[in-house]
């Protein structure tokens, strides 16, 4: 390990670097709520990164960005800025995924709410149970912790 390569985590440790000082040394930066190991360079974890770039952005019913999101839109967004292409609605959504089991799940897969069969609302899985979603009408896309034991997760192919 070179002395440069070293510098970031010392920087960061003593907490004097910004932003641009890590790019510059090439190290990275954290945003919290994503996932920030070796699996970071995926497409489901880039679209995590995207789908927390749009924190405070306003829900809008069928918007799908870059400014106003729905559930489903966000998702579709995020995957998309990453080459993956996902389908409309949250349903739609979950049935084009590989399903997983919950002990399975990693940062960027998609969380899928549901009540008996029917698929209402869609996330991207953030790590430690937490979700980035467009949650309704009057909210912002934020971070939340999942709400309910009644989710099913899918990962996109």
């Amino acid at each position: 390990m070179t002395a440069l390569n070293r510098v970031p985590s010392l920087m960061v440790r003593a907490g004097t670097v910004s932003a641009f000082a890590m790019a510059a040394v090439g190290g990275s930066v954290v945003v919290p709520g994503v996932a920030a190991d070796a699996a970071a360079a995926t497409p489901a974890t880039k679209a995590l990164k995207i789908a927390a770039s749009k924190k405070g952005s306003p829900y809008k019913y069928g918007a799908t960005g870059p400014r106003r999101f729905d559930c489903s839109g966000l998702t579709q967004y995020s995957f998309k800025k990453v080459g993956k292409k996902l389908p409309r609605t949250a349903a739609q959504q979950y049935n084009k995924t590989r399903h997983i089991k919950a002990g399975s799940r990693k940062a960027g897969d998609l969380v899928f709410f549901h009540s008996g069969s029917n698929v209402y609302h869609v996330g991207i899985y953030a790590g430690k149970g937490k979700i980035w979603h467009a949650p309704k009408t009057g909210d912002v896309v934020r971070l939340q912790k999942i709400w309910t034991k009644s989710v099913w997760y899918g990962r996109v192919k």
